[in-house]
C-alpha cells in the first residue's frame, strides 16, 4: 500500500483553506475514486489527471487508488486541485518522493496532454497558504508572477505535469517537450480616462465631484441630455488617491478571483472603475454563480467608483441591490456551495436624467412631453431608501455660452487631486486608531462628539429633521459631507457655513 500527501487550497469568496491531499494506492480491483465534497469540475479531474499522467510517459498505477480531500466537510470546487491530486497520486505510487510534499501547496489546472493551465483566484490562494505556514506553492507557468505578488511565498511556476515530477526529485525516461500554456488573454481592468480640465464649466458639480472624492462620499447627478454628467462622473477616478499596499493587495485579489486581472503590471494601485449597462441583471451587478457566487461590478469597483448612467433606466430590483454594500461595505452572497464574502466599498455614482425625455429642467420644462405619471414613475425608480444612502445629490444644468467662454478657468485633474490628497491626509489623521479611513464611514455619533457640545451648527440640520425634509440617516450623511468640506478647506471642525454647504450639495437646491 502507497500512500502520497501533498496540499492545495479551496477558495470560498476570497477566503482560502489550505487542504489537505491524500492519495492511496491498495493492492485491489482496479479504481480511482475522489471523495471530500468535490463540485463536478472537480470530480472530473480523475479524467484530466489520468489523461496527463499517461502522456507525460509514466505508467498509470493499476491498484485502487481513492483520493482524499481533507477536511471532508468542506466543499470543494474548480479546476486548481488537479496538479495537487497528480502529484497525491504519483507520491503514492512511488514516481516521486513523497517526503516533505506534505508542505508544497500545489495550484493548476491539467491538460490531457500533461500542459499545466492557469486558474483564477491564485492570488488570495497563495495568499492565504503562506498564512496558514505553507511557504512553498507550485503554480502553472502563466500563473508565476502573480502568485510571486505575495510576500513570503517561495514559488516556482512549471509549464507541465513532466517538470514538476522533475521539481521533486522524480526520474522520467523521457521528458516531454511541452511549450508553456498562456495564459488566456484577461479582460482588461476599466480605468476611467479623461482630465477634469475638459468639463466646461458645471462649478457646482465639479464641487460636488472633489467633495466626493476627498471623502469617499457617494454622488448623484440630475440633468438633461449633453449637460455633462457622464463626462464629470467619469474623470471621479482621475481625483482619487493612490490605493494603499493593504488596499491594492485587497483590490488585487477580488479582480484575480474575478478573472480580469493581468498579473504582468503588478498589484492595482489605482482605483478601478465600473459601468455596467442599464440592462445588467442584479448576478452581474452584485455577483452570481450556481455553486459559489462570483464577484458582480460591485465588488469589483470595490475601493474605485461604480457609476450607474441612465440609474432609473436599471431595474428596480437591481438597485435595490446596492442598499446592503453601501451600508455594509461588503456582500455575503449565498448559494448552494457555500457561503462567499466579497468587500464591496465602492463609491457610488448615479447619473441621470430628470424625466424620460430629459426635458424637464430645459425651457422651464415646456419642451418636455412626459405626463406628471411619467415623470413619477421614471425617477420614482430611484427609491427613497436607495437615494438616503447618497450623500450629495445636485443638478446638473446644461452649460451656457459665458461657461464656453471661460472654458480656459477649469481646473484639471491633477490640481483638484492634489487638493483631494490633502483632505484625506487629514481626515487619515483624525481617525487614526479607529476601522475608519475617509468620512463617509464614519458614523454620525463620532462626528457630532467631535463637535463638542452644544453643537449650534446643526441648528439648519434640526430644523429639516423636525420639517421631515431630513431623516436621522440623512443628517448624518449632512454631516459627513460638512466634515469633508472642512478638511477641504484646512479646518479642524465644520463651521456654519460647511453645514449649509452640505445641505446645498444634498437637496438638490430644495433645502429652504
Amino acid at each position: 500500500m502507497g500512500l502520497g500527501t501533498t496540499a492545495a487550497v479551496a477558495l470560498t469568496g476570497l477566503a482560502g483553506q489550505v487542504v489537505e491531499v491524500q492519495a492511496q494506492l491498495a493492492a485491489s480491483v482496479p479504481g480511482f475514486t475522489l471523495v471530500g465534497l468535490p463540485d463536478a469540475a472537480l470530480h472530473e479531474s480523475r479524467e484530466r489527471v489520468r489523461a496527463a499522467v499517461l502522456s507525460t510517459g509514466i505508467r498509470w498505477p493499476h491498484r485502487k487508488i481513492t483520493v482524499n480531500l481533507s477536511p471532508a466537510s468542506l466543499r470543494k470546487g474548480g479546476s486548481s486541485f488537479d496538479l495537487s491530486v497528480a502529484v497525491a497520486v504519483l507520491a503514492g505510487d512511488g514516481v516521486v518522493p513523497a517526503a516533505g510534499l506534505e508542505r508544497v501547496v500545489h495550484l493548476g489546472e491539467l491538460g490531457l496532454d500533461g500542459r499545466l493551465q492557469p486558474v483564477r483566484g491564485v492570488l488570495p490562494a497563495v495568499a492565504a497558504a503562506v498564512a496558514a505556514g505553507y511557504r512553498d506553492v507550485v503554480v502553472a507557468a502563466g500563473d508565476a508572477d502573480e502568485a510571486r505578488l505575495v510576500p513570503g511565498a517561495r514559488v516556482c511556476g512549471a509549464a507541465s505535469l513532466a517538470e514538476v515530477v522533475l521539481l521533486h526529485g522524480g526520474e522520467l525516461e523521457h521528458v516531454p517537450d511541452v511549450d508553456p500554456v498562456q495564459p488566456a488573454r484577461q479582460p482588461a481592468l476599466r480605468r476611467a480616462a479623461g482630465d477634469l480640465a475638459d468639463v466646461v464649466g458645471q462649478a457646482q458639480a465639479r464641487l460636488a465631484l472633489e467633495v466626493a472624492a476627498a471623502g469617499g462620499h457617494h454622488l448623484l447627478l440630475v440633468g438633461p441630455p449633453g449637460a455633462g454628467k457622464t463626462m464629470l462622473a467619469s474623470r471621479l477616478p482621475g481625483i482619487l488617491p493612490d490605493l494603499t499596499p493593504a488596499e491594492a493587495v485587497e483590490v488585487t485579489a477580488v479582480h484575480s478571483v474575478a478573472g480580469t486581472f493581468d498579473p504582468g503590471g503588478g498589484l492595482i494601485t489605482r482605483p478601478p472603475f465600473e459601468d455596467p449597462h442599464h440592462t445588467a441583471t442584479p448576478a452581474a451587478i452584485v455577483g452570481g454563480g450556481s455553486q459559489i457566487a462570483r464577484p458582480g461590478a460591485v465588488s469589483r469597483a470595490h475601493r474605485g467608483v461604480l457609476l450607474l448612467d441612465e440609474a432609473p433606466e436599471f431595474p428596480s430590483r437591481v438597485l435595490e441591490t446596492l442598499r446592503q454594500p453601501l451600508e455594509a461595505g461588503e456582500l455575503v452572497l449565498h448559494r448552494s456551495g457555500g457561503a462567499a464574502r466579497y468587500p464591496a466599498r465602492f463609491q457610488l455614482v448615479l447619473a441621470a436624467n430628470p424625466c424620460p425625455c430629459g426635458m424637464a429642467s430645459l425651457n422651464k420644462g415646456l419642451d418636455c412631453t412626459c405626463t406628471p405619471t411619467a415623470k413619477r414613475r421614471y425617477f420614482g425608480r430611484l427609491s427613497g431608501p436607495l437615494l438616503d444612502r447618497v450623500d450629495l445629490q445636485v443638478d446638473v444644468h446644461p452649460v451656457t455660452r459665458a461657461d464656453r467662454l471661460t472654458r480656459a478657468s477649469g481646473e484639471a485633474s491633477d490640481e483638484v487631486a492634489r487638493r483631494v490628497a490633502v483632505a484625506r491626509g487629514a481626515a487619515r489623521e483624525r481617525l487614526s486608531g479607529t476601522p475608519w479611513t475617509t468620512n463617509a464611514e464614519v458614523p454620525g455619533s463620532w462626528l457630532r462628539e467631535r463637535l463638542g457640545p452644544g453643537r449650534p451648527v446643526l441648528g439648519p440640520v434640526e430644523q429639516m429633521i423636525d420639517r421631515g425634509a431630513l431623516t436621522l440617516r440623512g443628517a448624518d450623511r449632512v454631516l459627513r459631507v460638512s466634515w469633508t468640506l472642512a478638511d477641504l478647506d484646512g479646518r479642524a471642525v465644520p463651521d456654519a457655513t460647511d453645514v449649509a454647504t452640505a445641505l446645498t450639495l444634498r437637496t438638490r437646491g430644495n433645502h429652504g
